[in-house]
């Protein structure tokens, strides 16, 4: 039995052993942190739950198909449920949008702004709808090995069908002409930590997925699916091996031959899969200049990387009446997008609140309530700076500041049980991202599909990567099939 390394027991390393369990390799995990999950896992205290990194379910088909493929029902290891409305829109002149799943609600909800309005929201669906099938078909459920696999005509055919060139929010306003309802459908480019103003007009799709495919929940928190997942490669006979720092790849003969950990050398692996964010590996996994290939430390440093959050994790001693998902405006918003890339830190920023207490009664003590506030921020490369503890302190008096301002949160300084904070700072030193990048690489033009870092890593043998920042990209949807394609890459070779 083919023996195989997997470096990280985050989303696409736990996804990618249970995969490569159910072909019938010995797989064994190393994890340096003393919990699985990566990003996804949970701060518990007091009483109070709070999800650490990804919040939203979407494409729940992709979550359930880990199970399946190795055999169970995913009934059995996730509880999901349907979320409707999917989040509420805030706006600084005390109007809001509501989205919905319920297409007739929508198109009801889309006439009171404008039948114009309500038409183009429909073309807008039935025309990014074309371009998501010929992207999944194409370019997200696919590798790009070798150059001809994207220079070949039909490819390059398929890349203008795509319409890439222009960005997510000219994309929009093509369709809807309402300045509300155009930022409404803008801003989701955030989720992957791109501006909408400038990414690709494709990440337009991610509306789209949630309208078509539903805003989904998993009781227990999105840590519930990394648990779920920990469990099944267990019961599989997977090996995973906690506070176990990969400190080094052991190259020879452009091939690994083993890997140093906790300072001892560890061997015998026929293929390494590395979880581990793609920049981070390739700065501190391989020493070996020639192995980097074109990715050296001056190539990584000058590629681009999304943007980063600063997050509040507060358990308070009362309900609030909010939403599961909630999203509050800034003033300006093109500005507070131009700040957020030009690595200027928003004075008047955006930000998402998520309240699992609303949906989960196991997520906060009875009668209380579980907040988790996200301001998206720029990366630590853009900013310049790393953030000082008077920085972090004054920031965070900002948020609740701003939060105090809406109405549903008047009194929120006065009902703070416990409060939690993660910084750019704690992203690069927790979760080996860099540049404390959320997102880990800026999914561009040219960082995407055959220009992205492959999950078949050509400059070595035997070394294979599936995370945010490698192909497709990220979002949790995404970096599920990055560990889908980078285990169709391993047993292509080792059969």
């Amino acid at each position: 039995m083919k023996k195989i390394a997997v470096i990280g027991a985050g989303t696409a390393g736990l996804a990618s052993a249970i995969r490569l369990k159910a072909l019938g390799y010995d797989v064994t995990i190393f994890e340096k942190n003393e919990k699985i999950g990566g990003r996804m896992y949970q701060i518990k205290e007091q009483g109070f739950t709070f999800d650490v990194g990804p919040t939203i379910v979407m494409m729940p088909s992709l979550y359930e198909e880990v199970f399946k493929i190795s055999g169970v029902d995913p009934k059995d290891y996730i509880d999901m449920q349907r979320v409707d409305p999917m989040f509420e829109v805030f706006f600084r002149d005390q109007t809001k949008l509501t989205a919905t799943n319920d297409l007739v609600q929508m198109t009801l909800d889309n006439e009171k702004i404008s039948e114009e309005d309500a038409q183009g929201y429909m073309a807008y669906l039935a025309d990014v709808y074309k371009r998501y099938l010929v992207a999944k078909k194409y370019f997200i459920d696919r590798t790009f090995r070798k150059p001809i696999d994207f220079y070949n005509p039909k490819m390059l055919y398929k890349a203008l069908q795509l319409k890439t060139l222009s960005s997510a929010y000219r994309s929009i306003s093509k369709f809807v002409k309402n300045e509300k309802l155009r930022q409404s459908l803008a801003f989701q480019t955030l989720y992957i930590g791109v501006s909408p103003y400038n990414g690709p007009s494709i990440y337009t799709i991610i509306p789209m997925i949630e309208l078509l495919y539903g805003v989904w929940y998993i009781k227990g928190g999105m840590y519930s699916m990394a648990k779920a997942m920990e469990r099944r490669f267990i019961e599989m006979g997977g090996k995973i091996l906690l506070n176990q720092n990969v400190e080094s790849f052991e190259i020879k003969h452009k091939e690994i031959q083993g890997i140093k950990v906790n300072g001892r050398h560890v061997d015998g692996f026929d293929a390494y899969l590395s979880n581990a964010d793609f920049p981070w590996a390739m700065n501190n996994l391989i020493h070996d200049k020639k192995s980097k290939g074109k990715y050296t430390p001056k190539k990584i440093n000058k590629m681009l990387y999304s943007s980063s959050s600063f997050l509040l994790y507060i358990g308070t001693d009362k309900k609030y009446k909010t939403n599961l998902h909630s999203i509050f405006f800034a003033q300006d918003f093109n500005g507070n997008i131009d700040d957020l890339f030009e690595g200027n830190i928003p004075k008047d920023p955006s930000f998402y609140v998520y309240s699992p207490s609303q949906v989960d009664d196991t997520m906060a003590p009875e009668s209380k309530e579980v907040l988790y506030v996200l301001v998206p921020v720029p990366n630590l490369n853009d900013s310049g700076e790393v953030w000082t503890d008077e920085q972090i302190e004054s920031y965070k008096q900002k948020v609740l500041d701003l939060l105090s301002t809406k109405e549903q949160f008047k009194d929120i300084k006065e009902h703070i049980e416990v409060l939690k904070m993660y910084t750019p700072n704690d992203f690069k030193t927790n979760f080996n991202l860099q540049f404390g990048a959320t997102f880990g690489l800026r999914p561009t033009l040219l960082q995407s599909n055959y220009f992205r870092p492959q999950n078949k890593f050509k400059y070595l043998k035997n070394l294979y990567f599936a995370g945010s920042s490698n192909h497709p990209g990220a979002g949790v949807p995404i970096v599920l099939n990055s560990a889908k394609l980078a285990v169709s890459e391993i047993d292509k070779d080792l059969k």
